[in-house]
């Protein structure tokens, strides 16, 4: 968040508040009205609708941020599509993870063919502004066309059984599609997504790996960068 100015200014409810609301939503599978519910247990009063419109203005600002100071991605990356429904309408949500389960990220399109890949492939480099040594993905035709183009000199491995790593990182997604019912447009659906990918991954911290000590060590990391994200340490 920048320091020049206060992005809260205006708002009647402090930043803190802001900040948990958005956090609650997309960190776990809540809605609107859910979060809502939580912060009137707590003795605040405010409209899921506030909520809404809390998380559309500093939602993907909050993912954005979270992008900028995190460290650097691994060097293999596995891309993986899924399906997903729009209005009723068929289209397709590509996502791209590292090797450590970090959400590099994600593009939502009406269609999987080569245009679409080197689309996706572009999207994920402009952000990253650095090539994997090791790209993952299946057996899609359109995966390897695009690699070829853009880049040619990435070793690149096709397998059903070695994505699973980007493939379980869809189930999130699909949670929130279920609580939702769908999302209402394409730009409805990338804006949402990109902010809940980046806001839920951020707390997951694999703590089957981590004795309690370390979990505890990665949890108070991810809520300072958090903290420093949003700006909520820069206003009071």
């Amino acid at each position: 968040m920048s320091t020049t100015s206060n992005p809260y200014r205006g708002y009647r409810f402090p930043a803190e508040i802001i900040n948990q609301a958005v956090w609650l939503y997309h960190c776990f599978s809540l809605s609107l009205r859910e979060v809502e519910l939580i912060l009137a247990a707590r003795g605040i009063v405010v409209s899921y609708e506030t909520i809404r419109a809390w998380s559309l203005r500093f939602g993907l600002t909050y993912a954005t941020s979270l992008k900028r100071r995190r460290p650097q991605t691994g060097d293999r990356w596995f891309l993986d599509e899924v399906f997903i429904r729009i209005r009723g309408k068929p289209h397709y949500l590509w996502r791209a993870v590292d090797q450590y389960g970090n959400v590099l990220d994600v593009l939502v399109q009406s269609r999987r063919n080569t245009k679409a890949a080197k689309r996706f492939f572009r999207k994920l480099l402009k952000g990253l502004q650095h090539v994997p040594r090791v790209l993952v993905t299946d057996k899609l035709g359109s995966y390897g066309a695009a690699k070829r183009e853009i880049l040619p000199g990435v070793e690149h491995w096709q397998s059903r059984y070695l994505n699973n790593r980007c493939e379980v990182s869809h189930q999130a997604t699909r949670r929130r599609e279920r609580h939702m019912r769908q999302f209402k447009s394409v730009r409805h659906a990338q804006q949402f997504l990109a902010t809940h990918s980046s806001i839920h991954n951020h707390f997951q911290l694999s703590r089957h790996r981590l004795s309690a000590s370390e979990y505890r060590v990665a949890r108070d990391r991810a809520f300072n960068s958090w903290r420093a994200a949003t700006g909520v340490a820069l206003v009071g």
